[in-house]
């Protein structure tokens, strides 16, 4: 009986294991007829990524809940569109996006987002996506085109930002300005749901960027015309790190103080007492067009410092100068008993996406340097 009953448990315990093997290559991975085919058999339709950007999807007000109850900072003064808005995605039919990643979180300046892009007749398409799960990066690689079925979601606007995302209701309990950052907001999607609605498409291959100049960009100031541009991977031209922040929008230049203790030190992302909020750093161009550079205070380059800055300060900032690769954004808000402000903004992913040369000798910037 012993004999039998040991026996019985290994079968019991090989159909177990036989049972649970994962069916997630087949379900996961697909070509792009089946990707195509995964549409076609629930009478789904296939968005392109700006049409989420767009009215019927995205509206002046959002439709979620009621909009009083959107934080305060949701309506900037004389503007008729919440830079703070959720609009929830309609269930009446099936509906799908397609786009290759963009971005990764190996550096940690992307925590739990990724960016995608679709190439429409030849001009590039993006979107963020806001996913509850860190490393994510390890699953959803850089390059590797996705598809998702987005009907029950929600398209929101984080500071006039587009992303796929769902509901969320924040008490900012440990947030600067808690009482005008409480209420509804674009939030994270469960990584559970949002593998349940992703599949991969084919093998990762290298996404495609856009060459732009900051004059290209920096004076638009329509939130609407912004945000069909946000979230696009772009390359910048001809452009170097001034050695200057942005205080709320006001250029302010940094100084040679400890990273861990000063907030305006010349490194990428110092100190905000872990508040979180985005570093900006300011970079220009020859002809003295500028916009930001962005990293949080987490990503593992924080503390290295700026392009030409040192431990004596920033004066050899300006002497390197070439492209700085990452995804474009444009930020509208504006804080109690301060003025409104608009940013235009490039979230580098690693040190890789600086290419920047000495305007004299000619080498490549290369050094990376804890700051202080």
């Amino acid at each position: 009986m012993k004999t039998i009953h040991i026996f019985s448990a290994i079968a019991l315990i090989g159909c177990t294991l036989m049972a649970c093997q994962p069916n997630e290559p087949a379900a996961q991975y697909i070509t792009n007829e089946q990707a195509d085919q995964a549409i076609s058999s629930v009478g789904g339709k296939l968005l392109q990524l700006d049409d989420l950007k767009k009215y019927p999807y995205m509206t002046a007000g959002g439709n979620y809940c009621d909009s009083a109850l959107y934080r305060l900072r949701a309506w900037k003064v004389g503007d008729s569109i919440a830079v703070y808005s959720i609009d929830t995605i309609p269930t009446d039919q099936p509906l799908f996006i397609r786009g290759r990643i963009t971005t990764d979180d190996m550096a940690g300046n992307f925590y739990k987002a990724f960016c995608i892009q679709q190439i429409v007749n030849g001009v590039q398409q993006g979107l963020r996506i806001s996913v509850d799960a860190s490393s994510i990066g390890g699953m959803y690689q850089l390059g590797q085109e996705i598809q998702i079925r987005v009907d029950g979601l929600a398209i929101g606007r984080y500071a006039n930002q587009p992303q796929l995302c769902v509901p969320n209701y924040d008490n900012a309990n440990y947030k600067l300005h808690q009482d005008q950052k409480q209420g509804w907001a674009p939030g994270r999607i469960p990584f559970g749901e949002f593998r349940k609605r992703t599949q991969l498409i084919g093998l990762p291959q290298a996404p495609v960027y856009d060459t732009m100049l900051i004059s290209d960009f920096v004076n638009i100031t329509d939130p609407i015309a912004a945000r069909m541009i946000d979230g696009r991977l772009v390359c910048l031209k001809d452009v170097h790190y001034t050695g200057s922040l942005s205080d709320n929008g006001t250029p302010k230049q940094c100084s040679n103080g400890d990273p861990a203790t000063d907030k305006e030190a010349n490194v990428f992302a110092p100190t905000t007492e872990n508040n979180n909020y985005p570093q900006s750093r300011i970079i220009a161009d020859p002809n003295g067009n500028q916009t930001l550079v962005s990293v949080s205070e987490y990503a593992k380059f924080a503390k290295y410092y700026l392009p030409g800055a040192n431990r004596s300060g920033i004066s050899g900032c300006a002497s390197y100068e070439g492209t700085i690769v990452g995804i474009i954004g444009y930020y509208r808000d504006q804080a109690a008993n301060a003025p409104a402000w608009d940013d235009w903004s490039i979230t580098i992913r690693s040190m890789d996406d600086l290419k920047l040369y000495h305007t004299r000798y000619g080498g490549e910037w290369t050094r990376i340097e804890y700051g202080y």
